[in-house]
């Protein structure tokens, strides 16, 4: 392990840690912003993330401190008085696991002093604030014995993040990052929570993550816009047809209907909701049969479809995206996320990684004028304790 984050523990509060717990962050491979359409979402658990060190206390209060954070100093509350401060920054989504324990019947009898190091870059959206609400969820659990699965760490931990943060997120986040498989990938239904776990093995390729290092400023606002333009396209198509979500017609069905809906920008939306369902069952067949290349075709598709169809790329993206297509050793790429700034996701075969990294680099600053970053990850385990 890179981070030693047991020598950080003991630097800080000088003893030695009780446990040392581990959540990855995650990368949506195929999927994308359908989870609220009715569809299916792909993600996969990556092997940067969170760790933890902790100690239980014998009094009420808690300690946090952050690596990735050292101005902030060793930040103190009391179990009595957990609330949202918008002036304790990153401590609010540690705390706000602690009070949806809390209110949901597992309450800590003691406080915790609690050191965090991670490498996932903030606002990548690789889900950096997921992967800190799963920890110190794993760490709770096993140091109170509370007995929950990592499907109930995980909805609590949305639940965090929705309620006591005030962000109004989907579950994918957190069940990728507590309910992650090594070499493996998640397709889940946002809505039941069904999901089954397919094989990521891509021998000779790994996934790289290019961080544009463009701040996803209209996030928010486009996803609220995108998620009305797709509820008047249901609508519409709900005058003939007995639908719940877009995501329930193929795409010969849509076809047969699309003119029921009357704005062709929402139009449009449907489009993608309804192929990039399609485009993910798909995937999920492809992997299960070893075809990486027939995957990564895939993912150009949804990248187009996303940048066309529903609007969500950006220049920084799509230049990205454009420059590692070009690459021989590329399998396939696309954004991931959010959109409009944020990262692309790419399958590179292995041998020709550090000529796609030395190449896009300047290209992309050519473009852009900013530096884009690199992760080469894999597909990684769900959060736990490590081990000592």
């Amino acid at each position: 392990m890179n981070i030693n984050i047991e020598a950080d523990f003991k630097d800080i509060f000088k003893y030695n840690p009780q446990g040392v717990f581990f959540a990855p962050g995650r990368v949506n491979l195929i999927g994308e912003h359908i989870d609220y359409n009715g569809g299916h979402v792909f993600p996969c658990a990556l092997s940067l993330g969170t760790y933890a060190a902790a100690a239980k206390r014998n009094d009420g209060k808690i300690r946090f401190y952050s690596v990735n954070f050292p101005q902030d100093g060793i930040i103190e509350i009391d179990l009595s008085d957990i609330k949202y401060r918008k002036e304790d920054g990153w401590t609010n989504y540690p705390k706000g696991i602690v009070s949806v324990f809390d209110s949901a019947g597992f309450k800590a009898d003691k406080g915790f002093d609690v050191v965090y190091n991670g490498n996932i870059p903030n606002g990548a959206g690789l889900s950096s604030s997921a992967s800190i609400e799963v920890c110190t969820g794993v760490m709770i659990n096993d140091f109170f014995k509370f007995g929950l699965d990592s499907v109930s760490i995980a909805k609590l931990a949305q639940k965090a993040e929705n309620e006591f943060v005030g962000m109004n997120c989907g579950i994918m986040d957190q069940f990728a990052s507590a309910m992650g498989k090594k070499n493996g990938a998640i397709l889940l239904n946002c809505n039941t929570l069904d999901y089954k776990y397919v094989p990521l093995e891509l021998e000779d390729s790994s996934i790289v993550i290019i961080n544009t290092n463009k701040r996803r400023e209209l996030a928010t606002s486009k996803y609220n816009e995108r998620r009305g333009e797709c509820e008047r396209a249901l609508k519409d198509l709900q005058t003939k047809l007995n639908i719940k979500d877009l995501c329930s017609l193929a795409p010969e069905e849509f076809e047969k209907n699309k003119d029921l809906i009357k704005d062709p920008v929402a139009r449009k939306r449907a489009k993608h909701a309804v192929y990039e369902n399609a485009r993910t069952m798909a995937a999920v067949k492809l992997l299960e049969k070893n075809d990486a290349a027939g995957f990564g075709k895939l993912m150009v598709q949804s990248h187009d479809s996303l940048r066309d169809d529903y609007e969500v790329s950006c220049k920084e993206l799509d230049a990205a995206v454009d420059l590692a297509l070009k690459r021989p050793q590329t399998v396939g790429a696309r954004m991931t996320g959010a959109g409009f700034g944020g990262c692309a996701v790419c399958i590179v075969k292995n041998e020709g990684i550090e000529s796609f990294v030395k190449d896009i680099g300047p290209e992309y600053k050519k473009i852009t004028g900013l530096d884009a970053e690199f992760y080469t990850a894999c597909a990684a385990s769900g959060a736990c304790k490590l081990e000592e």
